[in-house]
């Protein structure tokens, strides 16, 4: 099996070492391919000092578009399995080879990370929490499947989401949408519970000034994944 971590990275010059590092070392059965973002710091020249392996996009897609890069990427090299693994740290690599086993065990078609389960390690603020309890209802009322994490992160796919994701991914705020897509299609979703890390440096590409949109636009994404054909 081919194993592919994809790293969205957007002015993460203070994390980006670290991450590469975690997945080196914990998760070495798997390659990985950073997917700088257009970043205005000094990302990318990180990457190339220490010989990283990385995607240098011409202009800044957002998070939707950096990670449909990665899930090309993966599907054009021939990958089985791939997984988004955030950039800023906040993501452990150790879970990996055990997320991988699970969804070839159980013929999952993706496995999201979940903070929710175990309810260790970093666990948001508390507004944050309610949105996310928000989105957990709003997705169980469109499928009939409780997804306790729909904004994780760390989420794998096998080989024909991957196919999937690199034709056709949500552009803005991807994951929630792109869940309910996949369930609507009968796919096989399932959770595994991971402990997270609070970002180190850097900062989230959802602030208080954006937090209404992105609630608004979220939920109309998911309503209209949710009766597209």
């Amino acid at each position: 099996m081919k194993k592919l971590v994809i790293i969205p990275a957007y002015n993460e010059a203070g994390n980006i070492v670290k991450t590469v590092t975690d997945v080196v070392e914990n998760a070495p059965g798997f390659d990985y391919v950073i997917i700088n973002d257009c970043s205005k710091d000094n990302t990318l020249e990180i990457c190339r000092e220490h010989g990283f392996r990385v995607i240098d996009l011409p202009c800044n897609m957002g998070i939707g578009g950096g990670v449909q890069t990665g899930y090309l990427y993966a599907k054009r090299h021939g990958y089985d399995i791939a997984v988004q693994f955030d950039g800023d740290g906040q993501h452990n690599a150790s879970y990996l080879e055990h997320m991988a086993e699970k969804l070839e065990r159980e013929h999952l078609d993706m496995l999201i990370g979940s903070r929710y389960i175990a309810k260790k390690g970093f666990q948001s603020s508390g507004a944050r929490r309610a949105g996310i309890k928000y989105f957990t209802g709003l997705i169980k009322l469109v499928t009939g499947k409780k997804i306790t994490d729909p904004t994780s992160g760390m989420r794998m796919v096998s080989r024909d989401i991957i196919c999937q994701f690199a034709e056709d991914y949500p552009k803005d705020y991807p994951e929630p949408e792109s869940v309910v897509t996949i369930l609507k299609q009968k796919k096989h979703v399932e959770e595994i519970a991971v402990e997270m890390n609070a970002r180190e440096e850097g900062t989230s590409s959802i602030s208080m000034y954006n937090a209404v949109y992105y609630m608004i636009k979220v939920s109309l994404a998911i309503l209209i994944a949710a009766i597209r054909k």
